[in-house]
């Protein structure tokens, strides 16, 4: 494991999804599931997200898009956040859910608008609590 990629990879992870999220992701790590973690750090985070040929926002759409085809929504509602956090506009993200729609399918967008909904409405509690 490389030490170095995983602190940067948890510094990029944290301000994408945010200090209390990835405090209870590290907080709730197991002997067992502690090591993925550290693969989670240093792989997705370190080695990908901190790659300077696309910026986070641009990270930020491909990862909705893929959730969506996917069906993860949990995960798409973590990223959506972390969309938001990265800057995307409203109207930038209302974009790319209506495309998720079209090439998703109506069904997914609809389940995409959804959790979306949840995400801002979340998102807007924590500005609030701040």
């Amino acid at each position: 494991m490389d030490k170095s990629l995983q602190a940067r990879g948890e510094t990029v992870r944290r301000q994408v999804l945010g200090n209390a999220y990835v405090d209870q992701a590290l907080g709730k790590a197991d002997d067992f599931s502690r090591p993925f973690q550290d693969v989670l750090n240093e792989y997705c985070w370190g080695m990908v997200w901190t790659d300077d040929a696309l910026d986070l926002k641009q990270r930020s759409l491909l990862n909705l898009g893929m959730l969506a085809a996917l069906g993860r929504m949990d995960e798409f509602g973590t990223h959506f956040c972390g969309a938001l956090r990265n800057g995307l506009s409203d109207d930038e993200l209302h974009a790319a859910l209506v495309q998720i729609a079209v090439y998703c399918g109506v069904p997914a967008g609809v389940e995409a608008f959804r959790v979306a909904r949840k995400a801002r409405e979340s998102m807007s509690q924590e500005v609030n609590d701040a």
